[in-house]
């Protein structure tokens, strides 16, 4: 069957059985055309809270489906592939949360939301890349924070805030092989090309040093929108050129690195998505249990976010951080 065949037929299904698609912004191109709605993990939870049909099917990564399926108890949430988990995620457990919190009973934990249904039960906040901030800020400040699991966006997050945060060592693959001499040559070739870069990716001095705006995945299809340049070189998962091209034809974007993609979220396809439809398979459920410590952290955030406008992030504020959190990593 020809993708555009299949693709008409999604929709065409999707209608007939109440399935509502939500679609990260990594996804690849064909589940974008079919999605209800296409945002970063903060927007997908937040609308996966308005859906009135009586079935989700979450196109990205497990931790999401879960967020999705707490949030809404009394909805079937469905993903394309079991299989599609993170390796981000699977880099903390919640037996290491609680040894952190043993020791340091007065701090607070919190979860980059690219965790478990069960680390996020341990946790007292939780965060995205575009919340973070905020979430952190909130944080009483007489409070130490364990930030787990991404040490570069908790790194960000300790720069910005100037908050006591002790850092786990994750990390996201997809975002460790953008390689900070393959973007000197891309600016050498682009010189007029924006470089926009995601906060998961490593915080290695070259490539913090040729960064114009480091945003979230939202930040940057907003921030490309608005901005006067033609071209941007793109440093995240290159799942989300597909949604820049589409929505700014006339401009030209370059992936930092060929090699950025998450092999987890390119489990899904549309022809699983098209499965999902007609079996009802696969279903993600999180024990009442679990669900009910995890909505804390999940809720805290989402009742401290708000919808504010797009801030990019001057490079140069980052100088005298960047060597040192290198170098800690090592």
């Amino acid at each position: 069957m020809e993708m555009t065949q299949l693709i008409a037929l999604v929709k065409e299904l999707k209608q007939e059985r109440r399935v509502t698609i939500l679609a990260h912004n990594y996804q690849e191109g064909p589940i974008q055309e079919v999605a209800d709605f296409v945002g970063d993990s903060l927007k997908l939870a937040q609308f996966a809270g308005t859906v009135e049909s009586p079935t989700i099917l979450f196109c990205g990564v497990h931790f999401m489906a879960e967020t999705a399926a707490m949030l809404c108890p009394n909805k079937k949430v469905l993903v394309p592939d079991l299989a599609a988990g993170c390796s981000l995620a699977d880099m903390v457990i919640p037996q290491q949360v609680r040894a952190w919190k043993e020791k340091h009973p007065d701090g607070a934990a919190v979860c980059y939301i690219n965790t478990s249904a069960a680390v996020k039960a341990e946790c007292d906040y939780c965060c995205t890349s575009s919340n973070g901030e905020i979430v952190i800020e909130a944080i009483p400040p007489e409070k130490e924070i364990l930030f787990v699991p991404d040490y570069y966006l908790g790194s960000y997050l300790k720069q910005k805030t100037g908050r006591e945060i002790q850092l786990w060592k994750g990390y996201c693959p997809a975002h460790a092989v953008i390689d900070p001499g393959q973007i000197e040559h891309l600016r050498e070739a682009h010189p007029d090309a924006e470089f926009l870069m995601h906060p998961e990716c490593g915080c290695l001095t070259k490539q913090m040093d040729l960064a114009d705006q480091i945003l979230s995945t939202d930040g940057m299809t907003q921030y490309v929108k608005h901005s006067s340049s033609k071209s941007f070189i793109i440093a995240t998962e290159n799942g989300i050129l597909y949604r820049m091209r589409k929505e700014n034809p006339d401009k030209v974007f370059i992936p930092a690195s060929e090699h950025a993609g998450c092999h987890h979220m390119q489990r899904n396809t549309l022809e699983k998505v098209y499965r999902s439809l007609v079996t009802g398979e696969f279903q993600v459920t999180v024990d009442p249990a679990v669900a009910e410590r995890a909505l804390v952290p999940i809720r805290r955030m989402m009742e401290i976010s708000r919808p504010a406008p797009i801030q990019p992030v001057p490079i140069e504020e980052w100088a005298d951080w960047v060597l040192a959190a290198a170098n800690d990593f090592r």
